[in-house]
């Protein structure tokens, strides 16, 4: 039994003191900053490579749904696939409690697949996911050493370049992401999804995923924990670019509160958090949806005080948020948005100006109605309670519809019970500002006469640049 336990030791790693190592990956200590640091003071030691099991599938447009699995250890599996070294390169990694066999991490890599020729390939590490938080958090560490000596591998066998590589990770699968740039320098992109913020949040840059572990990284935080809300995810900024979308603690459409606990705090579940890689997804599919705007904080954006974009414009969040030219001006910059409650989430903000024309004041509310080409509707309220002639209703709209795709726009009001029966009320000019280029686009209501009856009136969107 002795002998067995020395063997086992050869094999899986040899523990001296606080300090655990692995063949090809090395030694790995619980000294600090990995733990006894402010916010990390109870963790321990990885397991090992062997009990969790990680596997690396291959997604190619030549595999189809299916995949190849693939092994940094015996090589030839790589050479005997579809990877090709002339194409650039994906590495989805799941986080806590979850798996890269399935779910998300696999439609993500084929939806890649439908917009780029890429190889993806979904990490799967579930056994080391699977028990407890805090041995997760350890565990990390050997995952992100795993991925580090794939792209080792990949370098010496076609000569591959860190810089074709893209990594993108949720939650614990971000700091992963993270572990492998500080290991393997020169990676273009990671892509942090929500990264934990639980054992993260405010400790040392070895720890976490930070700004220099690859030429660009930029972050969709969806579920921080920001008072007085308890989240799953980190507030403070960990990339170049950190995106905020509505907010970043709770997500519109999501309603896993715990009721007993809303008097003091709010508990925040796995919706909002899972949310930023549903974001991820359908920014693939909407590249103007998800535009992000520099601002201190989220009711600085709200108020419209960050609105619209500045010259040098605005990044988009999500998978092309590497097309905006200052992505690596400075590190930390801070981008907010709103999106929808439902998929595929994407808005695009307005500023819109009602003019009012009718009766002196009356009581009611004005909306305004967007009609896109495919007779899709979206209405919003523009203002309620009393409204009074030649008075400009101003409102910051996160419009479900394309501006490219508006066919018209409906002025819509409703009066009150109370109101005379002959009351009209009419809109003399609705202009509208887009946010990405500062630009107002008028619909002009001159060719419609005023008072068409107690609610309705259509305006054609006719675009015209004013300034």
């Amino acid at each position: 039994v002795v002998g067995m336990w020395i063997l086992a030791f050869y094999v899986l790693g040899t523990v001296a003191g606080k300090e655990v190592c692995y063949q090809r990956l090395g030694c790995f200590t619980d000294d600090p900053p990995w733990s006894g640091v402010p916010g990390r003071l109870l963790t321990g030691l990885p397991d090992s490579p062997e009990h969790m099991n990680i596997t690396f599938s291959l997604y190619t447009r030549e595999t189809g749904n299916n995949s190849q699995v693939i092994s940094a250890i015996n090589s030839s599996t790589i050479q005997k696939s579809h990877f090709s070294s002339r194409r650039n390169t994906s590495f989805i990694i799941h986080g806590f409690g979850s798996t890269g066999k399935k779910g998300w991490v696999v439609e993500m890599c084929l939806l890649l697949l439908e917009v780029e020729n890429i190889n993806c390939i979904a990490v799967d590490w579930t056994q080391g996911a699977n028990g407890t938080y805090i041995s997760a958090v350890n565990n990390i560490r050997v995952i992100g050493a795993e991925v580090a000596y794939f792209i080792k591998t990949l370098q010496k066998i076609f000569r591959y370049s860190p810089h074709e590589i893209h990594l993108i990770g949720h939650s614990l699968g971000a700091h992963t992401a993270g572990e492998a740039g500080r290991r393997i320098q020169g990676i273009r992109r990671i892509t942090g999804l929500d990264p934990a913020g639980p054992y993260f949040e405010g400790t040392p840059p070895e720890v976490r995923l930070d700004p220099s572990d690859a030429d660009f990284v930029d972050v969709i935080h969806s579920n921080a924990a920001h008072l007085p809300a308890i989240g799953l995810g980190m507030y403070n900024t960990t990339g170049h670019l950190d995106f905020y979308p509505n907010g970043g603690t709770v997500m519109p459409g999501c309603t896993d509160l715990m009721p007993e606990m809303k008097q003091n705090a709010t508990i925040i579940g796995g919706c909002h958090h899972s949310r930023s890689h549903e974001f991820y997804f359908e920014s693939i599919l909407y590249p103007t949806g998800y535009l992000g705007y520099p601002c201190e904080t989220y009711k600085s954006f709200e108020s419209g005080d960050c609105f619209p974009c500045s010259q040098q414009g605005c990044p988009m969040m999500g998978h092309y948020a590497d097309r905006f030219p200052a992505k690596l001006k400075r590190v930390n910059q801070k981008y907010f948005l709103n999106t929808a409650a439902d998929p595929p989430f994407a808005t695009w903000r307005q500023k819109v100006f009602v003019k009012l024309s009718g009766v002196k004041k009356m009581k009611g509310d004005i909306n305004l109605v967007f009609h896109d080409t495919e007779g899709k509707t979206k209405e919003y309220e523009i203002a309620s309670g009393v409204l009074s002639q030649d008075q400009v209703y101003t409102k910051y709209l996160d419009v479900e519809i394309n501006p490219k795709n508006t066919k018209k726009i409906e002025f819509l009001w409703n009066k009150t019970i109370f109101t005379l029966l002959w009351a009209r009320l009419g809109a003399e000019t609705v202009n509208i500002i887009h946010g990405e280029d500062g630009h107002a686009v008028t619909v002009d209501y001159s060719t419609h006469p005023l008072g068409l009856g107690p609610g309705l009136l259509d305006v054609f969107y006719n675009r015209r640049n004013i300034g």
